[in-house]
């Protein structure tokens, strides 16, 4: 009986785990990616994740091979330059804004999602749990005035990205899966990569900058886009999107780990806020029998 029971959750857990391991991946890159600000720039370092990420994915998933329909060419397009907004601005962002609150700032634009796909009353409770986390997570009062205006804004433009790649990416790669990342990958960098190195520090054509720049590559790009797009086309955008709001919280653990970044006592019960709502999504989540069919990018119906 336990083994059956293991059987049926574990294609509902695989790209739940997935999508953790993606998360992970993403913070840890984007702690290292912070470090080389006062060498490269963040603008600078936009164009090397961009452009060494996407190198890397062409070379494993080989894009040139793939064949998209006519319905699947405008999300296509979308999902790349969303990739690459999302990437330019929230590397501004972080330049003057703490790790952990510029994610938590960026998750409005999945939350938005969560909220348009909310069904049931419980789902409105994750959902609501996880706007009071955010707000006190918004650069307004006198106990976040430290937080820079600009830098908050520039977040809040990454997630209205970021909920564009969440829709657009799960229309695009419902056929191809994670190969749909290089595709994408491929139309950020001619558009961001260029732009990036444009405003780059002098710093970014030093050769002992390419070491550090190809694991933030790695980790930051090439693993977890490849990741979430296994979990986005398994996924409904409501959970995927809630599911997001464990970013936050990663995002500052990796901040203090990394760069020596603390958060006040109101932004850390903020973030707990979220991490219940992301759990509490989850474990209610009820199981949809066809997982995979795409989203309609006009339409707030789930998938």
């Amino acid at each position: 009986m336990s083994s059956f029971k293991i059987k049926a959750l574990s294609p509902a857990l695989l790209p739940v785990a997935v999508l953790l391991i993606a998360m992970l991946s993403l913070q840890g890159g984007a702690s290292l990616a912070k470090s080389l600000f006062p060498a490269v720039g963040a603008p600078g370092i936009t164009a090397l994740r961009l452009g060494l990420g996407t190198l890397i994915l062409c070379l494993f998933f080989k894009p040139w091979r793939l064949r998209f329909t006519r319905a699947q060419r405008t999300p296509l397009l979308i999902y790349g330059l969303a990739l690459g907004c999302m990437n330019y601005l929230f590397y501004l962002s972080i330049r003057t804004v703490p790790l952990g609150v510029a994610v938590g700032l960026e998750f409005t634009g999945p939350l938005t999602l969560a909220l348009l796909g909310s069904r049931r009353a419980l789902d409105f409770v994750w959902v609501l749990l996880a706007v009071a986390g955010l707000w006190f997570l918004l650069p307004f009062g006198q106990g976040l005035s430290h937080i820079d205006p600009l830098g908050a804004l520039l977040a809040v433009g990454a997630g209205a990205c970021w909920a564009c790649y969440i829709v657009a990416g799960q229309r695009a790669g419902a056929e191809h899966g994670p190969a749909t990342v290089a595709m994408g990958s491929l139309i950020a960098s001619v558009i961001f990569v260029p732009l990036g190195l444009t405003f780059a520090e002098p710093g970014i054509w030093h050769w002992g900058v390419l070491p550090i720049a190809l694991l933030v590559a790695v980790l930051s790009s090439a693993l977890p886009y490849s990741l979430e797009m296994m979990a986005l086309t398994r996924l409904p955008a409501r959970i995927f999107g809630t599911l997001m709001s464990l970013e936050p919280a990663m995002a500052a653990l990796s901040g203090m780990l990394f760069l020596g970044e603390t958060l006040n006592g109101t932004q850390s019960l903020a973030l707990l806020a979220i991490i219940c709502a992301s759990a509490g999504s989850t474990l209610t989540m009820r199981p949809k029998s066809n997982a995979l069919k795409p989203v309609d990018i006009n339409s707030r119906d789930e998938p």
